[in-house]
Parts: structure tokens; sequence; C-alpha cells
């Protein structure tokens, strides 16, 4: 179910969670096509420091200032902790990870406030100055009429949680490429239905890839449900889009989508797009063949969750200490499925798409249609990133932290580190890496170097904590989750349909992508 900033209670119904019980503050859905893939965590889980972590309850997020604010519950990451789990070296004001290439982010309406935030957010982790801007190549957003009027999937707040996730995508592009030009595409419109937002988001990429240099890496944190554009008509519309792809990998451009937040969910055409289908799906635009999926995991760093009941919130809306319990050190990723939310990673086999030949290596796994992803990384909301806004005052209040999850976090962050494998391939004499995919499932690629391979994890004894697929979980009228009738795909060893390849690992990735011809 659709998860919107501002929406608590509407998103309580649509999660069937019992009375009281506080509900995820921004999520995608599908049934919003076209909307973006980000997951915030929810205000109640952090307090003030007094009235927050205590010895037997130690912090597991502490917002930087001016938020100051503590959870200990919900964990979070700042950008060296991202960067040492991947294998960066640490964000200093001398990195000069992405120096030279170009990042695109699209989003409607963009963020009024993205250029000040990733200052902030820079001078809060001595990084380097950002070299930012935004553009709007179909028309300038007026922020104001943007949060005061509209209807439907719009709605009056739609710019505040498109905003967001702009934030979000600007300032961790940034925290894994911080000397990368960094771009943000907003678009103005106001309806955000796939068969009417989309070719606004087609026509500002277009624009983008005759603008900007040769080998741009493109992230793109939006996606509109297969079954959304109903029947024989997707194909042909997604041809028609797909070209703009075209253009840009005949550059040595390359394009990165979100996965989706709703595992194997995904919408029928019918109802506004409000009616789930019965059946595993994926969404649009990350499921084209000329573009490469990034799905998501949980990043478990100096923590290891340790759930010992399914009940994730009590009758009276405070969190279940047996399903949020944890413990200190441990270090693990497991395929992102945040059964307290009912969000996780999309993945799953095309309806429209015939199977590539770059995935004939894989027929195994996607059969005889695209599979995606192609690739993950850390996109949970219990391990989320820290993410700077001062936007919408008036909706948001003053200047604070969230916390971010979603696969709309992975993309761009996926993106960044293809730019600095870009840079290096640059300096090696070569253009951009284009398709990315070709390279990736090519049978000489050293992906056991280039990737952590993401397998089923178990944590404590719930059975929510069996990490082992995208299987979405629902709350019963009890406050209890069990799985939802629509099944999931396996995580297993090797290519899957819910992390693709795995994570990469940034020095065997860097080093592959520079040593592809």
């Amino acid at each position: 179910m659709t998860l919107r900033l501002g929406l608590a209670a509407a998103v309580a119904g649509c999660l069937g969670l019992a009375a009281g019980v506080p509900a995820l503050a921004s999520t995608t859905s599908p049934t919003s096509p076209g909307t973006e893939l980000s997951a915030r965590a929810p205000e109640s889980a952090f307090h003030a420091v007094a009235a927050g972590a205590t010895d037997s309850a130690p912090a597991s997020c502490t917002r930087p200032a001016p938020d100051g604010r503590v959870s200990t519950t919900i964990h979070c990451y700042t950008p060296n902790q991202i960067r040492a789990f991947y294998g960066l070296a640490p964000l200093t004001a001398s990195t000069t990870d992405g120096a030279g290439q170009t990042i695109v982010l699209v989003d409607s309406y963009g963020s009024p406030t993205a250029a000040n935030d990733v200052n902030f957010f820079a001078s809060t982790f001595h990084g380097p100055t950002p070299d930012f801007e935004a553009v709007f190549p179909i028309g300038k957003v007026d922020y104001k009429s943007a949060t005061g009027n509209g209807s439907g999937t719009a709605g009056p707040t739609s710019a505040d949680g498109w905003a967001s996730e702009a934030n979000l995508d600007v300032q961790w592009a940034y925290a894994i490429a911080p000397k990368a030009h960094i771009v943000l595409v907003g678009t103005p419109v106001a309806e955000t239905q796939g068969v009417q937002g989309m070719p606004n988001f087609m026509k500002a990429i277009d624009w983008a890839i005759a603008t900007y240099p040769s080998g741009t890496v493109f992230s793109m944190s939006f996606g509109t449900s297969e079954e959304a554009f109903g029947g024989a008509s997707a194909a042909s519309q997604f041809a028609k889009f797909d070209e703009t792809f075209k253009r840009g990998l005949a550059k040595h451009d390359t394009f990165f989508a979100s996965s989706g937040d709703d595992g194997s969910l995904g919408n029928s055409r019918a109802h506004h797009q409000t009616s789930t289908v019965d059946h595993p799906s994926v969404s649009y635009p990350n499921v084209s063949p000329y573009v490469t999926s990034v799905g998501g995991t949980q990043v478990q760093s100096g923590w290891t969750w340790n759930p010992t009941q399914d009940k994730p919130f009590n009758d009276d809306g405070s969190r279940n200490p047996l399903y949020w319990s944890w413990t200190q050190g441990g270090s693990s990723e497991a395929v992102w499925n945040e059964s307290w939310a009912s969000i996780g990673t999309g993945g799953g086999v095309s309806s429209v798409y015939s199977r590539p030949a770059y995935q004939s290596s894989v027929a195994g796994v996607v059969g005889t249609h695209r599979g995606v992803p192609d690739v993950a990384w850390n996109a949970a909301v219990n391990g989320g990133v820290l993410v700077y806004h001062t936007y919408f005052p008036s909706i948001e209040g003053p200047p604070a932290w969230g916390v971010f999850g979603g696969t709309s976090s992975s993309s761009p962050q996926v993106a960044a580190l293809t730019a600095i494998a870009n840079a290096s391939r640059k300096a090696a004499g070569k253009g951009g890496i284009g398709n990315l995919n070709e390279a990736i499932y090519s049978a000489s690629f050293p992906r056991t170097s280039a990737f952590s391979d993401i397998v089923a994890h178990t944590y404590g004894t719930a059975p929510s904590g069996v990490l082992k697929d995208n299987r979405m979980w629902e709350t019963g009228a009890d406050g209890f989750v069990s799985p939802g009738p629509v099944v999931g795909l396996p995580t297993t060893t090797g290519y899957d349909l819910t992390t693709g390849w795995g994570s990469p690992k940034a020095a065997g990735y860097v080093a592959a992508l520079t040593a592809t011809p």
C-alpha cells in the first residue's frame, strides 16, 4: 500500500496496523505509479537525548546537529560508515572520488533547498565543497502552488514528498562521489501516475542526454508497475521511452533505476492503480533492458537484529522490544525485507520484455523474460542513511535530519560508484562504460571480486527474522506480522531476482569496469 509523507493516518489504514501504531513516514508503492521510491523512518522512533538512550537501551542512531535526537530501535549510517562497509576510503575535504564525471538525478519537482542542504551535509561530514546544480528543462517549479494545490495522487504535499526524495538522491550521490558534478533534474508535473508523468521524465532525460558530456551516469528513483500501462499497450509505450535510453547508451551514458520498495507486489490499471495483482510483478523503467536495475539489501554493520516475536508494535503503539531487539557487533548484508512496514526490494520477471541476450547466462533463473534487479545496495530503513532537510518548514518544521531507505537510496549510490569507475576508465584512455549490463553479465567479468553475493540470513528466532526473499509481510488485527498472499522470489547463491549479482565491492567493481574494453 502507498505510504506517503504526511499521510500517517492513511498509511496506518493501508498497512492494517492496530490503532495507535506509528507508521512509516514516507515510502512508495505501486499504487502510485511513477512516484518516488524512498522510505523515511517514523519520527516517533526518535527522542531527545534525555528521554532516549540508557545503559540498558543504547542509542542505535544519533542525529547530528542541529537535531541531536536519538533512537534505540532504528539504526542509521553516516557517509563514512557506508563508505567503509563497501570499501571506500573515508570522506575528507581532499577526497577526489568522481572528479571529472557527471551524475544526473531525475525527480518530479526537485527540492527548493537542495543546494543549501547538500552544502550543510558536506560540511557536517567534512567532505569537499559540492559541485551541484538544479535544472528544470521543461519548466521551473512553483513550489508555493505545488504544495498548496493539487488533488489525487499528486496531492497538496506532493512536492514535499519529492523534495525528500531529491535530497536523498543528491546527498548520497555526493557521499559516494563527492567531486562529481551532480545535477538534479526537476520536472513540474502535478500528476505522477505512470502513463501521464513518465513522458515528462523522459523529455527531461532526453534534454540531459543532449546537454551533458559523454559517459554521464543517470539515476532514476521512480517506477511504475508494468500492469499500470495496461496489456499490449505497455510494450509500445515502453518502446517509445526506450528510445531515450538508446540515445544515451550510444554516447556511453549509463542508466540506473530503483527496483521498487514493494517486494514482488504490483498493481493493475483498474481503479487508479489501487488494486494489487495476484502474482509477482515488476516496474518500469528499471525493467528496461537498457537500464541497470538496483535492488535493495539491509546492511547490519556494528549491530545484529535479534527478534524473538513477530509483533513490531505493542497495542499502545510503542515499539515491542521483542521484535526490535538487537545486539552490538556483527557485520552482514541480507536481502531488504522489513516486515514491520511491509517494505522490501522489488524484483522479478517482466511480463513485457523478453530475455535480453546478455541474460542468457542466467536463463535458468529468469526464464524467457527480462529479470530484475541486476545489482543491489543498502536500502533498509532500519539501517538507513542520514539526510538533512530545510525544505517546506510549514510541513516539516525546523531544520532536521531524517533517516531514509528504499531503493531510491540504492540507485544513486551505485550510480555514483559507477561514476568513480568511469573516472578510472577516463584515466586509462577509455570512454564511459555505457550499457553496464552487457559488462556485468559477461562470462569474462570477475564477479567474485566485483560483487558480494547476497544469500539468505537468519536473525533471532522470529519467522520474519529469516531474510530469504522479497515476499511482503502483512500486519494482522492482533498486531502480528505474517507473510502476504503474493509469493516472493528467493535470494540464492549467485544471481537471483531480489539482489541480482549482489552489492558492489568498491575496489573490485571499479577495477573490473576499468579493465572492461
